[in-house]
């Protein structure tokens, strides 16, 4: 199915990476990362946005008691950092690699914006991606906010579903390939892995879910 994450399925860093563009190739390099290292904090200066070539990365913030709010977990052909774009000066959320070889693509926002002023139909879909994400991320803050932790993981598999899934012809359940941990999971939706693998198994006794460590699959019977 077609994820909010990319454009037209297509991986962003095969599209924008400066290493495929002659005029930038030559003073470009990749920043590797690992595990827990950040790539920036916030109020860091915000001068570049980010391809991931490889590896995991974790996007959140820091609210008023000091408790870490995840706002999403990122992978290879994901761009962050994007608020640059449109003309933040500060940044205003970390991004965090949560891989031991995370590889990174930085894009200088002058790079960028020459990109999308040279090809009108590319600068929409950067705008339009900008929106989608945005508007997928105000949904995850309002779960977090106003719905309970089961309702929370419900409405997760949903997004998951849509982003990650396809229909299962043999048996017509709908089978979810996704690059997260359970504890990527817990992080998104709030809560910890040990609630986490409880409402996992709830549902998989209600015969909603069935699952393993490579895919989930939401059973015919719960459709």
């Amino acid at each position: 199915m077609k994820s909010l994450w990319f454009f037209d399925d297509v991986d962003l860093f095969k599209v924008l990476c400066p290493h495929k563009f002659k005029t930038y190739k030559k003073g470009h390099d990749f920043d590797a990362y690992k595990k827990k290292d950040y790539i920036y904090f916030e109020t860091d200066s915000a001068n570049k946005v980010y391809l991931i070539e490889k590896g995991k990365v974790k996007i959140g913030y820091y609210n008023e008691n000091g408790d870490e709010i995840v706002k999403a977990i990122l992978s290879r052909g994901d761009l962050f950092g994007e608020k640059a774009i449109l003309g933040d000066s500060v940044r205003d959320e970390f991004a965090q690699s949560i891989d031991n070889s995370t590889s990174i693509c930085p894009i200088g926002v002058t790079t960028m914006h020459d990109l999308m002023r040279n090809n009108q139909t590319f600068s929409f879909k950067v705008y339009k991606f900008i929106g989608l994400k945005f508007k997928k991320l105000e949904r995850r803050l309002q779960l977090l906010m106003f719905k309970d932790t089961k309702t929370r993981l419900l409405e997760f598999l949903d997004e998951l579903c849509t982003d990650y899934g396809y229909d299962c012809q043999e048996t017509g359940d709908h089978v979810i390939k996704h690059p997260y941990t359970q504890k990527d999971i817990a992080s998104l939706i709030g809560t910890s892995r040990p609630t986490l693998n409880i409402l996992l198994n709830e549902l998989k006794e209600e015969k909603y879910i069935d699952f393993n460590r490579k895919e989930i699959r939401i059973l015919k019977t719960s459709a």
